[in-house]
């Protein structure tokens, strides 16, 4: 088998890394990409006091960076008298996701816009380097060198995909992390254990992407329970900003696969979010894949135990304790649009990543049963 590996990112990890984000950004001019909610707003306010103002601020980052929005924050970057020589983005992965944008368009949204619909243009973006500091467990974005943008006028979904979008450092804290609520700490928990075990079922992985999915798939099923109803605990939040990181690291070689690809059209069209959209399916895609063998099934077995075919139903279990239906129905698809959805989410770049088989997936649909687990 010859494979490769590699992530350039550099990592601090820990409690209380936030510190060291002003001697990484030095005596660069930097933007901010953020929230404007008070907590972000006390951490720019630290981050200032360090390091000095930003150039400029990006407070009003939306879920699912749009066109519209994008197009109109770019041009923010136009009019400086200074421009940033590295950007920061501290926040979720829709934080991220904006500033690899930002750091790609130079001012210009209109040259991501055609790269992202042509693959033509390379040559005309910029790339500015990014610190990303996420305050959520789950995108991985942090690691990877790609972004997702939606053009939701059109219903349409675009993955921004450059080498020079690694972030040079990604400084995770998990004390940022404390306070979310329950639901986004369950979604973006279970879109990291969609990242580990899509790097599994997947055409692209290898024995480094399968041992960081393997690790990080057992945190997450060992945490998050337990971070749900505790929300409070650093030593939960650190483990599961842990497990996220891991499935970031897997997933950055060898990207997502048909769960994923299943799920933006339901996040365009029923407005699911993305954390709940790419995770619902991973019972029914779990259940397609056994006996596939070799390093695919090796891993999962390393996940859930030998017998496959229960591990399918203790996964949609797992999820019902979340609170998490898998049932298609739940988000108002009905079954003749979700076998649509399960064809034509083949055919997309994600969907061609899974090593899996179109009939068996079909069958798998086909499995309706009463989780044993009641919602929490």
């Amino acid at each position: 088998m010859d494979w490769t590996y590699a992530n350039p990112v550099r990592i601090e990890f820990g409690a209380d890394s936030f510190d060291k984000l002003p001697a990484l950004i030095g005596k660069r001019a930097y933007g901010l990409v953020t929230y404007g909610e008070p907590v972000f707003e006390g951490l720019e306010r630290r981050l200032r006091a360090a390091a000095g103002a930003s150039v400029l601020t990006i407070r009003d980052v939306a879920p699912n960076p749009d066109y519209r929005l994008l197009t109109e924050q770019t041009a923010r970057f136009a009019g400086l008298a200074r421009q940033p020589e590295v950007i920061v983005a501290l926040g979720g992965g829709s934080v991220i996701d904006s500033a690899k944008v930002f750091a790609a368009a130079g001012g210009d949204f209109a040259t991501v816009k055609t790269y992202l619909e042509t693959q033509q243009g390379a040559e005309r973006l910029a790339a500015i380097p990014i610190i990303a500091v996420p305050t959520t467990a789950g995108t991985g974005s942090e690691v990877t060198c790609w972004g997702t943008v939606w053009d939701e006028a059109n219903g349409k979904k675009y993955s921004l995909a450059r080498p020079s979008l690694y972030p040079t450092h990604a400084v995770i804290d998990p004390r940022l992390m404390l306070g979310k609520p329950q639901l986004l700490t369950i979604s973006t928990g279970l879109d990291a254990l969609s990242h580990a075990l899509e790097s599994i079922w997947n055409v692209n992985n290898n024995p480094v992407s399968a041992n960081h999915a393997v690790a990080a798939a057992r945190g997450v099923l060992d945490v998050l329970p337990r971070l749900a109803n505790d929300l409070g605990n650093l030593e939960l939040r650190s483990r599961m900003a842990q497990a996220a990181l891991f499935a970031g690291l897997a997933f950055s070689n060898t990207k997502t696969a048909i769960a994923h690809s299943l799920s933006y059209p339901i996040t365009l069209r029923h407005g699911v979010q993305h954390g709940i959209a790419c995770s619902f399916s991973l019972p029914m895609v779990l259940r397609s894949v056994r006996g596939a063998g070799g390093l695919c099934e090796d891993s999962l077995k390393q996940i859930f135990g030998s017998d496959l075919a229960r591990a399918a139903d203790d996964l949609e279990d797992f999820m019902a304790r979340l609170g998490i239906s898998c049932n298609p129905a739940a988000y108002r698809i009905e079954r003749a649009e979700w076998h649509a959805l399960i064809a034509d989410s083949l055919e997309g770049e994600r969907g061609r990543n899974f090593l899996g088989s179109k009939e068996r997936l079909i069958e798998a649909a086909q499995t309706q049963r009463m989780p044993s687990a009641v919602s929490a």
